[in-house]
């Protein structure tokens, strides 16, 4: 008897390798947008759920709809009527208002994620799957480099996150399509993700996709999508023990400090490599109230100058209303006047990004 095409089994031993942990009988679900990548995964999480895995899970799905194209009520409606033939339940169909700040895009990825959060906590689920590919993890990387980012963001999308899993990170779209046409699937193809479209209004990522990659497989030879993924696995393992230190180097600096308050020893920074001492300082940033996507590369450096070239310079404005400045050997991150912090004193980020963003755009 043949087996399933080698694309189905691809997919297939990608959700079974990412749910080994998940416990029998406890609900997955799939976030599904109709494409033919989040297609093919629900297909697999319903075959590894219960269809054919040896461990019995219950499987479901989680339809979110934007609302930002004509018709995209249809399109939600659509996918979840091909999850429930693929015998998924519960599927449900989410509308969400995509008109947060950042832009359409950064908006959109904050109201989806914040829909699929919540779905998996009305319905109690163990882990809610997301269709990312390997081809996207290499448009991230590549936006990454073009904007200059630091590790964390070049080492991309995580494969787990919380709730948050990505069977799919060393699955090629390529194998995702063939993985529908061979299941009889008929994906729902988004008209921003195709070169047929109007390119030069298309977001970004999609204009990677349909512009920049391939010119960069022509003209530097096949594998590019699979080098930048391989990239982004590498520094994701050097980021996460950067992080690692960084948090232990935070730590030991860490002084008994009041409510709304980071203080810190600047003996115990002071030699700290770069590396660790930029990680610790934007944590210590963080905790005191600054937005982490408003939390530039220009700012941290500003801080890490109260420690490593003070010259009674300070304080300093950072987003979010908060200041730090360093007196008698002492680094003190705190919420700041209101007045002060219109005054920023230290250069801003781009609107809406960070080192640690993540491009997540769902297929």
């Amino acid at each position: 008897m043949a087996g399933p095409h080698p694309a189905v089994a691809a997919v297939r031993s990608a959700v079974a390798a990412a749910l080994a942990d998940v416990p029998e009988g406890a609900l997955v679900l799939v976030a599904c947008s109709g494409g033919p990548d989040s297609l093919a995964l629900a297909a697999g999480a319903a075959f590894v759920g219960g269809r054919g895995g040896r461990q019995r899970r219950r499987t479901g799905a989680v339809v979110v709809d934007h609302g930002l194209q004509p018709g995209s009520a249809a399109v939600a409606q659509d996918a979840a009527a091909a999850c429930r033939a693929l015998g998924l339940d519960p599927v449900e169909v989410v509308a969400v208002d995509a008109g947060g700040p950042g832009g359409p895009e950064a908006a959109a990825r904050d109201a989806r994620y914040a829909a699929l959060h919540a779905a998996a906590g009305r319905h109690g689920a163990a882990a809610v799957l997301l269709g990312h590919t390997r081809d996207d993890q290499a448009e991230g990387v590549l936006l990454g480099l073009a904007r200059g980012s630091g590790a964390r963001s070049l080492a991309g999308m995580p494969p787990v996150r919380g709730v948050l899993r990505r069977p799919l990170l060393e699955v090629t779209r390529e194998q995702t399509l063939a993985a529908c046409a061979a299941l009889g699937l008929a994906p729902w193809h988004d008209p921003t993700n195709t070169p047929a479209g109007d390119a030069d209004r298309a977001p970004q990522r999609s204009r990677v996709r349909t512009r920049v990659l391939p010119v960069l497989e022509r003209e530097l030879g096949p594998g590019v999508a699979a080098a930048l993924a391989r990239t982004a696995a590498l520094l994701r393992e050097d980021a996460d023990a950067l992080d690692t230190l960084a948090a232990g180097l935070l730590e030991r600096a860490l002084v008994p400090s009041g409510p709304g308050e980071v203080l810190l020893d600047v003996e115990v920074l002071a030699d700290a490599p770069a590396a660790l001492l930029g990680r610790a300082l934007r944590t210590a940033v963080v905790r005191a109230g600054s937005p982490p996507g408003a939390v530039s590369r220009e700012h941290v450096r500003a801080v890490a100058g109260l420690v490593t070239a003070w010259h009674g310079q300070g304080p300093l404005h950072l987003p979010g209303h908060v200041e730090a400045s360093r007196a008698c050997g002492r680094l003190a991150v705190r919420e700041g006047s209101r007045s002060g912090a219109a005054r920023e004193a230290v250069g801003r980020s781009a609107p809406g990004r960070s080192e640690t963003d993540e491009e997540t755009g769902d297929r």
